[in-house]
């Protein structure tokens, strides 16, 4: 979709879990929109600087210079807050008997674009904030989307930034489990973040070399786990590592969730690794612990790969915009930047791949699955 709306005034917002990379593309689209004489301000916590501006009592908004960004490409989270909390499309409004019900609050938030003066937006976030600037587009509001998730699961582009920064992060630590589980002839089991995909637990656990990976597109049987872990003992290894997402589920059963959805919430997944752990110590007869690495995996600084790729997609969604596009997300394509469909980006979660290289390659060194 193309417009030839003339920007003078974009807005920046940042939604969801935040990943190493988001200060980066705010740098690079605040750059390179100055270039062309643009003014640029940036949304507190997603949309809430929108929404809320009772909350912020010095202003919802926030003016991004080039002093605001200046040195902000290696800091993690994001300079203008963000939320999972608050979707527009579906915001939480207590009444007065106290119920809380979802109300649609996104032509209020067009509306606010409009008293602003923002003529466009650039969007970072997943799946989730993703579908939300689909649905702000299709109102008229002139939208890019960018590609944000530690979890890797967006449709439509090759990598997106964060994912390179959890994996390597993900990796350092398993490796650092392998001395102490050699020490004490312990299964470790390491649980890690990526929700309802497996790819952080597929390249961090074939990177460090664990013994076993439980993904969410593997349902599990412990008992063949069990039989790679008396296997390892068998060729001389005493400890073993099993990578555990946490949307990992056993074969015939359900994910582990530590909080059920709600009003305005989805469901927090956990309790994956403690499960996996619990039941391996019962079938194997041998000492052992779980790791759960959380939100460690999202902080910090950007590797220099994701720094790169964040950079590239601040410029490109400024460029997009130049060239008139809207509703569109931009996507690596290597060796290029590209556009895709908002739409197309969010209909379905990208989801590893059974038949994929690094999964042949996993099987070829002997790593379990589970099945």
């Amino acid at each position: 979709m193309t417009s030839s709306t003339t920007i003078r005034r974009i807005a920046i917002s940042t939604g969801g879990g935040d990943a190493p990379g988001l200060n980066a593309v705010i740098r690079a689209a605040v750059l390179s929109a100055l270039s062309r004489g643009w003014q640029c301000v940036g949304i507190r916590d997603g949309y809430h600087g929108l929404l809320s501006p009772e909350q912020y009592p010095q202003g919802g908004l926030i003016p991004l210079t080039r002093e605001t960004v200046r040195g902000i490409t290696d800091d993690g989270g994001t300079i203008l807050g963000t939320t999972n909390k608050g979707n527009p499309l579906h915001f939480p409004v207590t009444g007065p008997d106290g119920k809380v019900e979802d109300v649609d609050r996104s032509g209020e938030l067009v509306r606010a674009f409009a008293l602003h003066q923002i003529d466009a937006l650039i969007s970072i976030g997943g799946d989730g904030s993703l579908a939300i600037a689909a649905v702000l587009a299709k109102k008229g509001l002139r939208v890019i989307g960018v590609p944000k998730t530690i979890d890797n699961d967006l449709d439509g582009t090759v990598i997106t930034f964060g994912f390179d920064t959890a994996i390597s992060f993900a990796t350092l630590a398993i490796d650092r489990l392998q001395s102490t589980a050699d020490a004490h002839g312990r299964v470790m089991v390491v649980e890690v973040m990526g929700r309802y995909a497996g790819w952080i637990a597929l390249s961090s656990g074939v990177a460090s070399s664990a013994d076993a990976i439980l993904i969410p597109e593997v349902p599990y049987d412990l008992a063949s786990v069990a039989k790679r872990i008396d296997r390892c003992e068998e060729e001389g290894q005493k400890y073993s590592i099993v990578v555990v997402a946490e949307g990992a589920k056993p074969r015939g059963g359900t994910v582990s969730v530590a909080r059920p959805s709600e009003v305005g919430r989805a469901e927090r997944l956990g309790g994956a690794g403690e499960r996996v752990a619990a039941e391996l110590e019962a079938l194997t007869g041998r000492e052992t612990r779980c790791v759960v690495l959380g939100h460690l995996l999202r902080g910090g600084s950007p590797t220099a790969f994701d720094r790169l790729l964040a950079l590239r997609f601040g410029a490109a969604a400024i460029r997009a915009l130049e060239e008139g596009r809207s509703g569109v997300m931009v996507a690596l394509a290597p060796p290029t930047v590209n556009y895709v469909p908002l739409e197309v980006a969010t209909k379905r979660m990208r989801v590893v791949p059974l038949d994929s290289d690094t999964v042949k390659t996993a099987r070829d060194l002997g790593i379990c699955f589970g099945d």
